[in-house]
């Protein structure tokens, strides 16, 4: 399969799509974090592989590096941000009832998409 897309805080590309699982590889550029988000139809289970990150999980914030591991509920509100130099490359497996790129809430955003 393998899709990439870019995005103003680095890429995602997707390495396996199905009807009940969709799996990414994900890079966020030194400096720059995804938008605080939820989704209403799908979990996620992100694994750091490379650099430092801090990871937002509703109103607590949590320092992870390489090995570590975030389970994310439906209906959390979520963000990773790179905090360290270089880039920060993490795996995404997401589960649930629709795992189309369309089922997200945006709160904030540093690239005006909220």
């Amino acid at each position: 399969m393998n899709y990439k897309e870019e995005r103003p805080w680095g890429w995602f590309e997707i390495l396996l799509e199905s009807e009940d699982v969709k799996v990414k590889r994900i890079l966020v550029k030194e400096g720059k974090r995804l938008s605080l988000q939820s989704h209403e139809h799908r979990s996620e289970n992100w694994t750091i592989v490379q650099g430092e990150s801090l990871i937002t999980l509703d109103t607590e914030d949590k320092k992870y590096v390489r090995d570590d591991s975030v389970f994310i509920p439906a209906g959390t509100k979520h963000r990773i941000e790179n905090i360290g130099k270089g880039d920060v490359v993490f795996v995404e497996v997401q589960t649930g009832t629709y795992l189309g790129e369309d089922d997200i809430v945006r709160y904030e955003d540093d690239f005006k998409r909220a």
